[in-house]
């Protein structure tokens, strides 16, 4: 396992986002809050985390909705996934969004989202007439089955 070395300001008086387990790709992300948020239905909000990064060139922070938050309560990421690129400073902030039918309230050291650093590659466009043929061809949505 590489471990990249990533450079954190964090002016909350909560932890650092820390791996839950051994084989946790994410990290916890909390909410940094002098007064709680109340999310009505389908309302938005922008929570601060109280932490900056700077990430190395070539990687990238992927911002993502906890899956319990998801599937228990139907609050989400509105951009869902975020990036967080590597040349941005400024305070990770996490827009939240409550799908569900119930008022939600985000308080103070709740953990809001999850953040996974990722490599990734820049392209060279090859401009062409044609591509490659596979099985899939032009099969989209639901095309491979349910």
């Amino acid at each position: 396992m590489d471990f990249v070395k990533v450079k954190i300001v964090n002016i909350s008086d909560m932890d650092l986002p820390q791996y839950e387990t051994d084989g946790s790709a994410g990290m916890d992300l909390r909410a940094n809050l002098e007064e709680d948020i109340v999310l009505k239905p389908l309302e938005r909000a922008l929570v601060p985390t109280g932490l900056s990064i700077e990430l190395p060139k070539g990687y990238e922070a992927q911002v993502r909705p906890r899956s319990g938050l998801s599937i228990k309560k139907g609050i989400t990421l509105v951009n869902a996934v975020g990036t967080i690129d590597s040349d941005y400073r400024g305070e990770i902030r996490v827009p939240l969004i409550n799908l569900s039918n119930e008022t939600f309230t985000v308080s103070k050291g709740d953990r809001i989202a999850q953040m996974i650093i990722a490599k990734y590659s820049k392209v060279t466009w090859i401009d062409c007439d044609d591509l490659d043929e596979t099985d899939r061809g032009c099969g989209g949505f639901g095309s491979t089955g349910v």
